[in-house]
């Protein structure tokens, strides 16, 4: 049995979760971190010793880190669709996958979801978080010159490189702040909307985040 940890609202367990839908795995949903606690626990730090969530038991074999979490599910149940046993096919996703997690995702996340959505407003620093509002339209304009030719990032398929920037995008629409004209990736998003996975492990409301620090 495939068992996966971490709280359903934590960005990073919504890649997995997503992806796992997206296979059709079976699995066991153990919520763990925030409010539901046990990250400090012996058995879970035997798994992960950062303590961090997701992670994920798959019949014994521990994977910790959710794009790594991302890779080994693909390729080992989502070949050769998502995962392409030619190094040079799978490089065009990772290198997305890394973009999301490297660039996107601290400018959109750390920056303006945690800077602006999940901090108080007396705290807020507002010019920091208008900075990261602004690189963050800048990513998603270059997503959207990709996208004007094709529905998904790689073509005419989701793809694993789809997963890390879609992600993003439901937090993104869904937030009071200025965006550019972004139609290529609204239409994007439409789609990723309409995948019942996407719908499930994604789109939950995060009203309850809203000016809280702590989880």
């Amino acid at each position: 049995m495939l068992t996966v940890y971490g709280r359903k609202s934590a960005f990073n367990l919504q890649k997995v979760m997503w992806l796992i839908g997206e296979l059709g795995l079976a699995h066991q949903h153990i919520e763990l971190g925030g409010t539901f606690g046990g990250l400090d626990d012996p058995a879970f730090r035997a798994r992960n010793p950062h303590g961090r969530v997701p992670v994920i038991d798959d019949d014994g074999f521990v994977v910790w880190e959710s794009h790594t979490i991302l890779r080994y599910l693909a390729a080992r149940y989502g070949a050769p669709a998502l995962w392409s046993a030619d190094p040079a096919e799978r490089s065009l996703a990772e290198r997305w996958m890394d973009w999301s997690q490297t660039t996107l995702q601290p400018d959109f996340l750390t920056g303006v979801f945690w800077g602006f959505y999940r901090t108080p407003e007396a705290q807020r620093d507002m010019a920091a978080v208008t900075a990261k509002i602004e690189r963050t339209a800048q990513h998603l304009t270059l997503l959207d010159g990709v996208l004007a030719d094709q529905p998904y990032l790689l073509g005419d398929r989701l793809s694993l490189a789809d997963i890390p920037a879609g992600t993003c995008l439901y937090r993104y629409f869904n937030i009071p702040i200025e965006r550019p004209e972004l139609p290529n990736v609204e239409r994007w998003y439409g789609m990723l909307s309409e995948r019942p996975a996407y719908r499930e492990h994604v789109m939950i409301p995060f009203d309850d985040l809203y000016g809280r620090l702590d989880f």
